[in-house]
């Protein structure tokens, strides 16, 4: 493989269909991760995540030669990072990969390099990676063209929101920009909107923000309603008959690394003046813990009633419908919590879209449907619609299944 064009560190959820649709352009492309496990599953033109239509890109980049995955940066013309940006302390982000990401290529770097964060970050972030950069390369200064560039796809449909969806991209100034939006410009046939990286950095995590406090008020919605006896799916299905009223639905919290996460970067920069923010991701944070508490009072009343205690199925996992990704998942807390108030119960944990996991033991959906007193479905995933389940079962829907049933 020669010199590759793109360096794409960090081989995820996001920076593996990134390297796979950019490769897929016949593109070289170096991908980077510090999983050696990882780095050799991609190079067998495999994937490590399930991410619809991924797989055959994957395989087609590697057999073509237009991708390669490695533990180690090389040298390159364009550096894209894409890490994680977690929490440290009481919900304060985290840089840290960003900025091991960035000093794993500093040797690398040359005069007319394009390098660019994609990693959801705290608005200054790319300002910050610039000072270190030309700190490290003095030499450097004012020589590179740097920039941010957020991405907004959907689990479950990135390969086309990679391509379709429009992005926004801010660089350190007028020419980093205009250089990121040049690149950008040959893979995505969305729209691509140009700003400077602070804003592109804060209108990441706004976008995320404004779903949590929507999603938010479906969930506070919800618990109204469960005290006021009204079926919440209905009244929302009533509500959004108004031409101007549009109420998401409720669900058991809100997961994934981005909504349910990115809120708390502008929380902990702006304590005062995000009230609002720091609300919605309380409601949805609680959601979750309500969920598990009513889980507990129906295993309780069944043994009152039945003189035994239930057999309980976990229906779902993942923070979304059919992916399997785990992160920040409202469901799998719930599964936690529940297991931990166990008393010698049988619980059936069922995530169809994984083969096993490290702390649940796994049960088939159908065994667990079959056997189980109490269903408490979690995530509508495909696999729980149209379920014929037997009326003397008592089924709990935190998700809205029962509308599918």
């Amino acid at each position: 493989m020669n010199q590759p064009e793109v360096v794409m560190i960090g081989l995820g959820y996001i920076g593996l269909p990134t390297a796979a649709l950019i490769a897929s352009n016949k593109v070289q492309v170096h991908g980077v991760d510090i999983n050696q496990k990882v780095v050799d599953t991609i190079n067998r033109g495999e994937i490590h995540i399930v991410e619809p239509e991924l797989d055959t890109a994957v395989a087609l980049a590697v057999k073509g030669g237009y991708l390669k995955a490695a533990t180690e940066a090389v040298e390159s013309k364009n550096y894209l990072i894409v890490v994680p940006t977690p929490f440290k302390g009481k919900n304060e982000p985290d840089i840290s990969f960003v900025e091991t990401a960035t000093r794993g290529i500093l040797p690398l770097l040359k005069a007319g390099d394009l390098y660019i964060i994609e990693s959801t970050s705290p608005v200054g972030t790319t300002e910050k990676m610039m000072d270190l950069i030309y700190r490290e390369r003095p030499e450097l200064k004012n020589q590179l063209y740097i920039a941010y560039c957020p991405e907004r796809v959907l689990p479950g449909n990135v390969m086309h929101e990679l391509v379709h969806n429009d992005r926004v991209i801010g660089g350190v100034n007028e020419v980093s920009t205009e250089k990121a939006l040049a690149f950008y410009s040959n893979y995505v046939k969305g729209e691509l909107h140009t700003t400077n990286a602070r804003t592109a950095e804060m209108c990441k995590l706004v976008e995320n923000s404004s779903r949590d406090v929507q999603i938010a008020f479906a969930n506070e919605l919800s618990l109204i309603c469960d005290k006021a006896d009204i079926n919440v799916w209905e009244l929302i299905k009533l509500a959004n008959k108004h031409p101007r009223v549009n109420i998401l639905q409720p669900g058991c919290g809100v997961g994934g690394h981005c909504i349910a996460v990115d809120p708390y970067f502008i929380v902990s920069d702006y304590p005062k003046e995000a009230k609002m923010i720091a609300s919605a991701r309380e409601i949805n944070n609680r959601k979750a813990f309500w969920c598990a508490e009513k889980i507990q009072n129906a295993k309780l009343k069944f043994e009152l009633e039945n003189g035994r205690k239930p057999m309980t199925a976990i229906m779902g996992l993942a923070f979304k419908p059919n992916i399997d990704d785990l992160r920040e998942s409202p469901a799998k807390y719930i599964a936690q919590k529940v297991l931990q108030n166990s008393n010698n119960e049988t619980h059936y944990i069922v995530e169809p879209n994984i083969e096993e996991h490290k702390v649940f033991k796994l049960t088939d959906y159908k065994t667990a449907i079959a056997e189980a007193d109490i269903i408490a479905f979690l995530v509508a995933h495909d696999e729980f619609k149209n379920i014929k389940i037997q009326e003397d079962k008592r089924v709990l829907d935190f998700c809205g299944i029962n509308s599918c049933l």
